[in-house]
């Protein structure tokens, strides 16, 4: 599945586009930045609700497929800033990580 596969499937929304034709082959859950450079692997989807430019730093460092926010957080305008400059997916959702979580399973 790619990310705008996902996108189209879970209704989510693009709030700064990279390459939406990257492929997922997985799922990092976490908000603590030190786990999630770590642990999350190239190709994941990450979900968190953290919001602020380091969650740019680590989906570069980690080479996520996307940052999900989850729970309708917004990025703040620097974090928004720097990924669109190094093209991050970073897509939105009202779900909670929870139920993000639980339909992500369900359609990987």
């Amino acid at each position: 599945m790619t990310v705008r596969e996902l996108v189209d499937t879970l209704n989510l929304c693009i709030v700064s586009e990279g390459d939406l034709c990257r492929n997922i082959n997985g799922c990092y859950i976490g908000d603590l930045l030190s786990w999630v450079m770590s642990n999350a692997q190239s190709d994941n989807v990450w979900l968190t609700i953290m919001s602020n430019i380091n969650i740019v730093a680590v989906a570069t460092l980690t080479d996520v497929s996307c940052i999900i926010l989850c729970e309708n957080v917004s990025p703040d305008e620097e974090c928004l800033k720097k990924a669109q400059l190094q093209e991050i997916n970073i897509l939105k959702t009202d779900m909670s990580t929870y139920d993000l979580a639980v339909k992500l399973g369900a359609v990987l």
